[in-house]
């Protein structure tokens, strides 16, 4: 009868060959964590000097040293690798720029919104003037807007007037904007929306 072997007496050495992780989560988990120094498992690594050169695989302790004498690290830059590939380089300062470069991209990253401006039919020169500038600050800053005019029991006869307005709104933004979609009349509401200029 052939003997049963239990988990504790038969593991796997993962530090010299060990199964890649082949769930998406397990391969996150293995990036996110990046080895260096003394971090770095195995007996040997494939090597990459501060300068960008091959060094072949070399032992990692040498490797290690090597970091240290130009008080540098070592990072593993390929741990699916065999042996895995290390890098000699100043880990605080490549995670500075890392995070600052990826800061940059994220502010050139504007998302798109729609900001809303309301209107009426009759609203009067000043009302108009403040409307305006609220949207300009909209345009200014890439988000769409939306101008909502709502009609409520007599103005229904102003729908003329109203577009007038709209027009009105749409000159006096022409040098911010471009029209997205012309008034039109929605139920008891006349809606325009107009696209920064500015916008990608």
């Amino acid at each position: 009868m052939p003997r049963l072997i239990s988990l504790p007496e038969f593991q796997i050495d993962n530090r010299e060959r060990g199964p890649a992780p082949n769930s998406q989560e397990d391969q996150a988990t293995a990036q996110a964590k990046t080895r260096l120094n003394d971090e770095i498992r195995g007996r040997q690594v494939r090597l990459i000097d501060e300068n960008g050169e091959q060094k072949g695989i070399v032992e990692t302790q040498d490797a290690l040293d090597m970091a240290r004498e130009r008080g540098l690290d070592l990072v593993e830059v390929a741990p699916e690798a065999r042996p895995p590939v290390c890098k000699i380089l100043d880990y605080g300062k490549q995670k500075y720029l890392a995070k600052k470069k990826e800061n940059e991209a994220r502010k050139k990253q504007h998302q798109v919104v729609v900001k809303e401006v309301r209107v009426r039919p009759k609203i009067d020169t000043h009302d108009l003037s403040t409307k305006l500038r609220k949207a300009r600050e909209f345009l200014e800053h890439g988000d769409k807007l939306q101008v909502n005019m709502l009609f409520r029991g007599r103005e229904h006869g102003f729908r003329e007037r109203g577009l007038g307005v709209m027009h009105k709104i749409k000159e006096e933004l022409a040098d911010l904007s471009k029209v997205e979609r012309e008034p039109r009349l929605e139920g008891n509401r006349l809606v325009m929306i107009l696209h920064p200029l500015n916008s990608k």
